[in-house]
């Protein structure tokens, strides 16, 4: 949880992600947080991640390489990376933020079910530590890196002046516009896909048939507080998000079912 504000300057800032500690979304996000505070350290995939969800490392060890100062790359997912950050690099002291992304392409919409850079904050959340993610998204090869740039030190700043509850966790998507196209920032839910993600045949270099899973070719943007419709406006959107999956209005009507089950049923031998 976060009991606002948060001083920024006295922070201790973890910065991660899921495109990899070589991702230009990266060293946007490390530079925003150096502006922020003097104590940031980087724990980030030695590797890309994308759609690593929330997935982390239990049947391999995994290895730590030290890049120089507080600038650390992890052999396995971004959870893994959250983990070990918070819970061994930084164990003398925990994150004070934890700063994801800034990812290559959105993370809205169904995309937080599949993001490693929505699952570094989520994790951070649920050790109580603040945790903002950003996603700059993107039109084909057009990634407007310098929207990002201009605009996060300003929403981060915005978001610590707010208290915010215990498991949640905030997700945030930069415009596929200009800097000075922007419009604003607004808060919005977290929207739904008209069609699902793609599976595209293709052939290797060997001509052997493969498959791509590729992106969600379109969004639904017919209500105007998500966040899907608040980017296709040319809005940063801001959207809070927790871990507690329970839909309450469909287990308050599930509870009419509930009770006692009577006897159990015993199954019959079958034929030898």
């Amino acid at each position: 949880m976060l009991k606002a504000p948060l001083n920024l300057k006295k922070a201790r800032i973890l910065v991660s992600n899921d495109d990899g500690i070589h991702a230009p979304g990266l060293k946007v996000l490390e530079k925003v947080a150096r502006a922020l505070s003097d104590d940031v350290w980087v724990v980030a995939p030695e590797s890309d991640n994308s759609g690593a969800s929330h997935s982390f490392t239990v049947r391999r060890p995994l290895q730590v390489h030290k890049l120089g100062g507080q600038r650390f790359a992890i052999s396995g997912t971004p959870t893994d990376c959250a983990l070990v950050g918070i819970n061994h690099l930084m164990g003398d002291r925990r994150p004070d933020l934890v700063l994801s992304g800034v990812n290559r392409g959105a993370n809205q919409g169904e995309d937080v079910i599949y993001s490693g850079t929505v699952a570094v904050a989520m994790e951070a959340a649920m050790f109580d530590i603040p945790a903002i993610a950003m996603s700059q998204i993107r039109h084909g090869d057009n990634v407007p890196w310098q929207t990002a740039a201009a605009y996060a030190e300003t929403v981060i700043r915005k978001l610590v002046t707010v208290d915010w509850p215990r498991g949640v966790l905030m997700n945030v998507n930069f415009p596929c516009v200009a800097p000075e196209e922007v419009k604003g920032l607004e808060i919005g839910g977290q929207g739904r896909r008209i069609s699902n993600l793609q599976v595209m045949p293709g052939k290797d270099p060997f001509g052997r048939a493969v498959l791509w899973i590729g992106d969600f070719p379109n969004d639904d943007t017919d209500r105007d507080d998500t966040d899907l419709a608040l980017t296709a406006a040319g809005k940063i959107a801001v959207t809070p998000l927790h871990f507690d999956l329970t839909h309450k209005a469909t287990a308050k009507k599930l509870s009419a079912i509930a009770g006692a089950l009577g006897k159990p049923k015993t199954q019959r031998g079958g034929r030898r």
